[in-house]
């Protein structure tokens, strides 16, 4: 790509985005039962997408989809590589109908290593141009992708769908050029890890920029805010034909602002070089559109006792759906929470399902149960009408009650269900929601950090966080998404990386003898805050939390240690950058 006169200053970078695997708490497992009365298969695993289990194992069988079902409860865990269907599902399905007994199938650890979709595995050499006045004018990147030895679930999707959408982030670029290579090896298959394709993205323009500033002279807060896409601009499209509809990036980066204490870090910098530490600094924003499967359903269902059962085909996988959903509807139907029941993950209940995937239960989910709900006012109005006897205009809807305008006559929403019932009629409803649009979560995070110049150690001294999630349903909750989150970008950062023996090709890290993951005394109490625009393209103005914090930790982390560095010269690190790595790159800078 040729840049034009007006790039005055041109970085350029080679990016290593390095291989990781998911690990989740609880390894992939199963059990699968043969019913020979009824010629069908039961199969209970941990697993966050069923209904896409259930059709890929009855097509591995030849069989009618409805001769599967599939249960998932409880699942510790799945970060994306539980969302497809691996071999064993169908093999232990296969197994139970041969010996007509059940069959039960759980991967060691070691086996989760070098079996499970791993992710990541990125090598880019990329681009920045900018011109004198510090606006960016055009960015460039060549990836090569490395899918390992064969494709599984949506790998590809990574490189030619998810990567080439909004690769500007949250920043005006009037110019960008992609040219993205995925390539086959004879390494274990990557898959989908949270935030994918956008978390390679957003590492290298979040590090282009901080080196750009290194380089030519710029002030590295600034000539982010420099370029934000401003909140007048919203629904903005870039180049490509990305499309945000919401979000306010100035005002975030401000919020944060105010909470680094920018004027005292100086202090803190020359506090900590007295005690033998290095101490840096490092900001990174991010964007991450949601996505998974376009379309969802739920059903509500009355039942006797004044209940009311949820059935949807998301799932929840420790998100905490259990209170949100609830939430959502008691909110719409002016009843308590604690009269409903979420139904999920078992295959029979409801007929498809998009499980969960890209942070897109609550505002998929959400957002058909919105459309249910209001479904069922409208019948309910139509029988209050009938049962007393006004016209259907002159019915009103508060607090779970039926009531005739300008008068105390009323029906409650129990009892007219029950009536209804009674009558062959019924308020239960179904509705299958069909997005026309992405959310688009956002926001800017900080790492301040030391690093012991002897060892090489990296201690974490404060982790800020401003978000932008939307309508937040349950801050508790997505407080704890944003949690998860940060700590799979920082493990990313400082710990992990899959390494293969040159020679043989064998895995090296295949426990955690020799993988780490972030533990709790690597990490800290980090400071979160919220700063929501609503949502424009869902009911709910809901934006997905789950992923974020890893789009987003992973360059503020790798930012601040360069940062730390850079008086050594050091203008730019590849993850995990461990303490080994700072230690001979130490060493050989004191030579």
């Amino acid at each position: 790509m040729l840049f034009s006169p007006k790039a005055k200053h041109v970085i350029e970078l080679n990016i290593n985005n390095n291989r990781i695997v998911s690990n989740p708490m609880e390894p992939r497992g199963a059990t699968a039962f043969w019913d020979q009365d009824t010629n069908k298969y039961t199969i209970y695993a941990s697993s966050q997408n069923i209904h896409v289990m259930r059709d890929t194992v009855a097509s591995m069988l030849n069989v009618d989809r409805n001769s599967v079902r599939f249960k998932a409860f409880d699942v510790g865990g799945g970060f994306g590589s539980k969302n497809f269907c691996y071999p064993e599902y169908a093999l232990i399905a296969w197994a139970s109908k041969k010996i007509n007994k059940p069959v039960r199938w759980t991967a060691t650890r070691s086996e989760l290593f070098i079996s499970d979709h791993q992710a990541r595995d990125h090598n880019s050499v990329s681009r920045l141009a900018i011109a004198n006045d510090g606006k960016f004018i055009a960015l460039e990147i060549n990836s090569v992708a490395n899918l390992g030895a064969y494709m599984v679930g949506s790998s590809g999707g990574v490189q030619v769908v998810q990567y080439a959408n909004l690769p500007g982030t949250v920043y005006k670029i009037p110019s960008i050029c992609l040219n993205i290579s995925a390539v086959f090896t004879n390494k274990t298959p990557t898959g989908v890890f949270r935030g994918p394709g956008y978390a390679e993205t957003n590492l290298i323009l979040e590090r282009l920029i901080d080196a750009a500033a290194l380089k030519h002279n710029f002030d590295r807060l600034e000539l982010r805010k420099k370029n934000f896409i401003d909140k007048g601009d919203m629904p903005f499209t870039d180049v490509l034909g990305g499309s945000i509809d919401s979000g306010d990036f100035s005002a975030i980066f401000d919020q944060l602002m105010t909470r680094i204490d920018l004027a005292g870090f100086e202090e803190r910098k020359n506090e900590s070089k007295k005690k033998g530490f290095l101490r840096g600094l490092g900001v990174a924003c991010f964007i991450k559109g949601t996505g998974g499967a376009p379309k969802e359903n739920v059903e509500i269902r009355f039942t006797s006792g004044s209940r009311i059962d949820l059935v949807t085909g998301t799932q929840s996988i420790g998100q905490g759906h259990e209170t949100t959903f609830p939430q959502i509807l008691a909110k719409c139907l002016g009843v308590s929470g604690d009269v409903i029941n979420l139904k999920q993950a078992d295959t029979d209940l409801i007929e498809t399902g998009g499980g969960h995937g890209s942070s897109r239960a609550t505002y998929m989910g959400g957002s058909a149960l919105h459309y249910a709900a209001a479904e069922v006012i409208k019948k309910g109005k139509q029988l209050a009408a009938n049962v007393l006897e006004v016209a259907v205009q002159d019915i009103l809807f508060e607090n779970g009650r039926f009531i005739v305008d300008g008068t105390d006559r009323e029906v409650g929403l129990f009892e007219l269900a029950a009536l209804a019932e009674k009558n062959g009629s019924s308020l239960n409803t179904y509705n299958l929601w069909e997005r026309q649009a992405m959310t688009f979560p956002n926001g800017v995070h900080a790492a301040e950090l030391e690093v012991d110049s002897e060892t090489g150690k990296v201690k974490l001294n404060r982790y800020l966080v401003v978000d932008d999630y939307g309508v937040i349903i349950n801050p508790l909750l997505v407080e704890g998404q944003v949690h998860g989150a940060v700590t799979n970008g920082i493990g990313q950062a400082l710990l992990e990386g899959v390494m293969f023996d040159p020679e043989s090709g064998q895995t090296l890290t295949g426990s955690f003898m020799d993988y780490s993951v972030a533990r709790a005394d690597d990490l800290l109490d980090y400071q979160i805050e919220f700063k929501s625009t609503t949502c424009a393209t869902n009911p709910l103005g809901v934006k997905g939390c789950g992923e974020g914090g890893t789009v987003a930790a992973t360059p503020a982390v790798i930012n601040a240690i360069v940062d730390a560095l850079s008086e050594y010269g050091v203008s730019h690190l590849d993850g995990p950058v461990t303490s080994s790595k700072i230690w001979k790159l130490l060493k050989g800078c004191q030579k």
